[in-house]
């Protein structure tokens, strides 16, 4: 069933009433006036930053930094699966439109939590192993009465917001190419915009816009060239200028150059205009995608790692600024964009602002994408101040005056490896960031963390894999290289002042991939924390208000809305995303029971979380291999390369998926062979048989059973000694 109902006759009942009154509106009669209006109805948020500049600001007041203090749990929701919460919820007229992991669709009562309707796109689970970092969904967007989802196996489908009901769906990708949709699509202008995810597995990106009523393609502007001739898209017009800028050999002709737009799509009313956030090139290592022949410009790989900005109406090409031209770290330049207005040196201009991975905060201009600025979030070292063996800043801190990055060329790891700062994890990443009108402060969650890069020696483009052209992990994953990486990844939640380029205040986190933000006119900036906690801030000052222990991490955007006189913070909370699959060694669990939840909050609220019944992992001897220490250094080689982006590098899981080294599977060379080769296909697990012999198969068994035996050591040594 792709729909269950529960209180089916009373929704239909309600309904049948609103029909029988034309005066009154249907669920989700949202459109473009509406949304342009947003702030005439502080108690909605119907679109994925609540208004059309994206700038998550909540006019709402009830909940201030006078009365924080009193706020409750009000309800919460169980979702039906596990794994990420990353949606932003949408709420009209009393509604939340909310999605989970695999891309289900919950509709619930935004005053009570009682479940309305459920849909289920039914992803079939073996496309998850084409999702990089995770079957994660970042939540719908609202249209005349329809709710509209990406799926995982890059469909996008349109549901009747009052009944749950499928009203159309359509594959936006080519299903035999390994691409995924994680992003929220956007409304406007009768269209719904969605763009695609996959880069890392060899897909060519692009953006599509498609008739809301209908589900007909409307137009396409494709992210990075195409060899072989036009596309009869919207960006054939600037083919051949973004195909000077790719040397015509490399692997991207076989993994069509990636430039993915799985996040970012904002709206500019006032411009009719689409900007949209380019993702990393595929492969990653620009000398394997698309080896540097000299120069600047030739080998920019346009338009990857790039703001683009569109005619939203026709998809037709504008304007564009590439944060890292020729990217070969996997700077993405897909994070959150922001319009705003700014009085800068006295004039008032419109802008369109971005803080990516490359930890970078820029302000362009929204006519022509003139940079405007480009001042670091992090302090970036020239190389020359760098210890040998230290962390290297991948840029000076400066750009040209061509507004081009200054790179530290060592940082491109053409030979050796290069310790490179950020990680590709970056400087901030998809969650969330707000900005407050009174404070004319933006609120961005920013971690630090440091990354080696090398390149992979004997590269082979695999269809459908992994293909990166980098080696992973490459550092020895032993005890003290995994403090240090963990201890490494340091995180914040900053005040940034965008007019003055200078950070107002900073509140130091724990760790590393902390949540989004939501500023209000009570004064306040929510934040949800990797270690479970949703904590409020005072906007000025960066005081921590309040806090409440969500059980789960709690990454998405928050929001706040309001019903019938009382206004509610809400977030959704869940472990999972590509930092618990990768770092597990930096992740604050190794373990979640848990299904995702939504979390709403109010003053006064009285209601409690389930109490919290984790079972400690435990494990049972591993197996003794009998194999060299040459064995087990093949078996690190081959994990690295094939399995650390799923489970964890050194092995160690982030508890999104089975901790391998406690596998019963380990002890059995036939059973661990089998799910190596196809055996699990149906839950998400790749067939590697095409990619990996038995015997090597047989070497990665060797090196995550050197693994479990490790673990199982240290284990036994915290056991309590027997009376």
């Amino acid at each position: 069933m792709r729909v269950t109902r529960k209180a089916a006759l009373a929704a239909m009942a309600a309904l049948a009433m609103a029909a029988c009154t034309p005066a009154e509106p249907g669920p989700a009669a949202v459109d473009e006036a509406r949304i342009v209006a947003a702030d005439d109805e502080p108690g909605n948020w119907m679109s994925h930053g609540r208004t059309y500049g994206e700038q998550r600001f909540s006019p709402l007041t009830q909940v201030s930094a006078e009365t924080v203090g009193d706020l409750g749990l009000a309800w919460s929701y169980e979702m039906q699966v596990g794994r990420a919460a990353s949606a932003t919820p949408i709420v009209v007229d009393g509604v939340m439109y909310v999605t989970s992991a695999w891309s289900i669709v919950y509709a619930l009562d935004a005053a009570t939590g009682e479940e309305l309707w459920v849909y289920d796109p039914e992803v079939p689970r073996e496309r998850g192993q084409y999702a990089c970092c995770d079957v994660v969904n970042r939540g719908v967007a609202v249209w005349d009465g329809r709710v509209y989802v990406g799926t995982i196996d890059g469909r996008l489908v349109a549901i009747d917001a009052g009944t749950g009901e499928e009203a159309w769906d359509v594959v936006t990708v080519d299903q035999g190419r390994p691409y995924t949709i994680t992003g929220a699509p956007r409304a406007a202008q009768g269209l719904i915009f969605i763009g695609n995810g996959g880069a890392e597995y060899g897909v060519r990106g692009y953006v599509s816009a498609y008739d809301a009523e209908t589900g007909n393609l409307v137009w396409r502007f494709y992210t990075t060239p195409n060899p072989d001739g036009p596309d009869q898209a919207a960006s054939d017009a600037v083919r051949d200028r973004a195909l000077a800028t790719w040397n015509p050999d490399g692997a991207w002709r076989q993994s069509g150059g990636g430039g993915t737009v799985w996040d970012a799509i904002v709206y500019d009313p006032e411009n009719e205009a689409l900007w949209i956030g380019v993702g990393n090139g595929s492969p990653w290592n620009q000398q394997v995608r698309a080896p540097r022949r000299g120069g600047e410009a030739n080998d920019d790989n346009l338009f990857v790692t790039s703001i683009v900005k569109l005619d939203a109406r026709t998809g037709e090409y504008q304007c564009h600024y590439q944060a890292n031209p020729g990217d070969t770290w996997d700077y993405t330049a897909t994070q959150p964009i922001m319009l705003a207005e700014l009085t800068i040196e006295g004039q008032p201009r419109q802008v369109a602002m971005q803080a990516p991975k490359n930890g970078f905060f820029y302000v362009l201009d929204r006519s022509d994408c003139e940079l405007i600025s480009a001042t670091p979030l992090i302090p970036m070292a020239p190389e020359s101040a760098t210890p040998p063996g230290a962390p290297i800043s991948w840029s000076t801190g400066q750009v040209d005056a061509n507004g081009r990055p200054i790179e530290n060329p060592t940082a491109r790891f053409e030979s050796g490896t290069a310790l490179v700062r950020p990680s590709s994890f970056g400087v901030h990443n998809w969650h969330p960031w707000a900005m407050s009108p009174q404070t004319g402060l933006v609120y961005i969650p920013i971690q630090d963390s440091v990354m080696d890069f090398t390149t992979d020696p004997g590269f082979v483009y695999r269809e459908g894999r992994w293909n990166t052209g980098t080696v992973h992990a490459a550092l020895p994953m032993d005890g003290p290289t995994r403090d240090f990486l963990a201890n490494s990844l340091t995180g914040a939640l900053i005040a940034w002042d965008p007019v003055n380029r200078r950070e107002a205040w900073r509140a130091p986190l724990s760790g590393a991939w902390n949540g989004g933000a939501l500023a209000t006119a009570g004064g306040l900036v929510f934040q949800g924390t990797v270690d479970g906690h949703f904590v409020a801030y005072d906007a000025a000052t960066g005081q921590e208000l309040w806090r409440y222990a969500t059980q789960a991490a709690t990454l998405a955007g928050p929001i706040s809305y309001e019903v019938d006189g009382v206004q509610y913070v809400a977030v959704t909370a869940g472990y999972g995303t590509v930092f618990f699959l990768n770092a597990g060694f930096a992740a604050p669990t190794e373990g979640n029971a848990l299904n995702s939840r939504v979390n709403v909050f109010r003053i006064g609220g009285t209601a409690t979380l389930p109490p919290l019944d984790l079972q400690p992992l435990v494990m049972a001897a591993p197996p003794t291999l009998n194999v060299s220490a040459q064995t087990i250094a093949a078996g690190q080689n081959l994990y690295n390369v094939h399995c650390a982006v799923c489970h964890g590098a050194g092995t160690v899981t982030g508890g999104v998926l089975p901790d391998i080294r406690r596998s019963t599977v380990l002890a059995d060379q036939d059973q661990w062979r089998g799910v190596v080769h196809g055996g699990r296909e149906t839950l998400g697990m790749p067939n590697f048989s095409r990619w990996l012999s038995g015997q090597e198969a047989e070497a990665i068994r060797a090196y995550v059973a050197a693994e479990a035996q490790m673990l199982y050591a240290a284990q036994q040594q915290q056991r309590p000694a027997q009376p």
